[in-house]
C-alpha cells in the first residue's frame, strides 16, 4: 500500500486569525469516530506531515479538519494557502484509541474539549452509536474569546436532534459572555459550576468522561476527576476517564 494517498482540497475555511477548517475529498480506508488521520504537503522536496482529527463523521466521504495556524508551523502555515482543486495527501489508514469502543456503558458521557479538540467529538456526535448507549450526553467546548466557539450550526442541530440528551456547554476564559463559564474546565468540575450548569452530576457509578485538549487541560481535569473516585480508563483495568492530548503541531 502506498505511503500516501492523494486527495483534492474541496474547500477551506477560515473561522478567525487562526483557526481554520479544511474539506477534503481522498479514497482512505473507513476510520472511527474519534480517530486521526495523518495529512501532508510536500514542503521543499520532503514530506512534512501532522495528525489530525477527522471532524466529519465516518458515514460523510467528504474528510474534515480543523486545525490552529501555528506561528512556527510549516504545515499550517501551507494549508491556508490551499485552494479547491489544490492536492493534499493522507495517510491510507486512520489511528487512535479516542473511540466509542474503548469506554464502558454508563449513563451519562461527558465530552470535554478545548480549542481544536472539539473536532473528534463533532465526529462521535454524528454516530448513532453515542445516542444509543447514553442517555445523556454533555459537550464541553472551552476556549479563550467568544469568537473561537466554532461549528455552532452543527452543534445547534445537534441539540435540535437530540433534545433532553445532548447539553452544549460552552466556557469563555478571557470575556464575558452572559452565556458561557468563564473559567478554566478543572476549575469549575472542583467548585461544582459545571455540573450545577448541566444539572447532573459526574460520579464514577454512572459516568464517562472523555478529555481531549491541552496537557495541561488533560492533566488538571484528570486530577480533579481522580480526586472524587474516578479513575483512568485502561483495556485490562476499565475506569471512567478517557483522554487524549490535543496539541498544536
Amino acid at each position: 500500500m502506498s505511503k500516501w494517498i492523494e486527495g483534492t482540497v474541496v474547500n477551506l475555511r477560515q473561522w478567525t486569525d487562526k483557526l481554520y477548517s479544511l474539506q477534503v475529498e481522498a479514497d482512505v480506508a473507513p476510520f472511527t469516530a474519534g480517530q486521526f488521520a495523518r495529512v501532508a504537503l510536500e514542503i521543499d522536496g520532503e514530506m512534512v506531515a501532522r495528525p489530525y482529527s477527522f471532524v466529519n463523521g465516518p458515514d460523510n466521504p467528504l474528510h474534515e479538519f480543523y486545525f490552529v495556524l501555528v506561528r512556527d508551523g510549516p504545515l499550517t502555515h501551507e494549508l491556508i494557502k490551499l485552494q479547491p482543486g489544490d492536492a493534499l495527501f493522507l495517510a491510507p489508514r486512520s489511528a487512535g484509541f479516542f473511540i466509542l469502543g474503548e469506554l464502558q456503558e454508563a449513563d451519562k458521557l461527558w465530552m470535554l474539549a478545548t480549542g481544536t479538540a472539539i473536532g473528534p467529538f463533532l465526529s462521535i456526535l454524528t454516530t448513532s452509536e453515542v445516542w444509543q448507549r447514553y442517555r445523556q450526553v454533555v459537550l464541553v467546548h472551552a476556549v479563550r474569546t467568544a469568537g473561537e466557539l466554532t461549528y455552532g450550526d452543527e452543534i445547534r442541530a445537534l441539540c435540535e436532534q437530540h433534545p433532553g440528551q445532548l447539553q452544549f456547554i460552552p466556557f469563555v476564559s478571557r470575556e464575558e459572555t452572559g452565556f458561557s463559564i468563564k473559567a478554566r474546565v478543572p476549575a469549575a468540575i472542583e467548585d461544582g459550576r459545571l455540573e450545577q450548569r448541566a444539572g447532573i452530576s459526574i460520579a464514577a457509578i454512572d459516568s464517562q468522561v472523555m478529555i481531549c485538549g491541552n496537557p495541561a487541560m488533560v492533566r488538571d481535569t484528570t486530577a480533579v476527576l481522580e480526586a472524587r473516585g474516578l479513575k483512568k480508563n485502561r483495556r485490562r483495568d476499565p475506569g471512567q476517564i478517557t483522554t487524549e492530548q490535543y496539541w498544536k503541531t
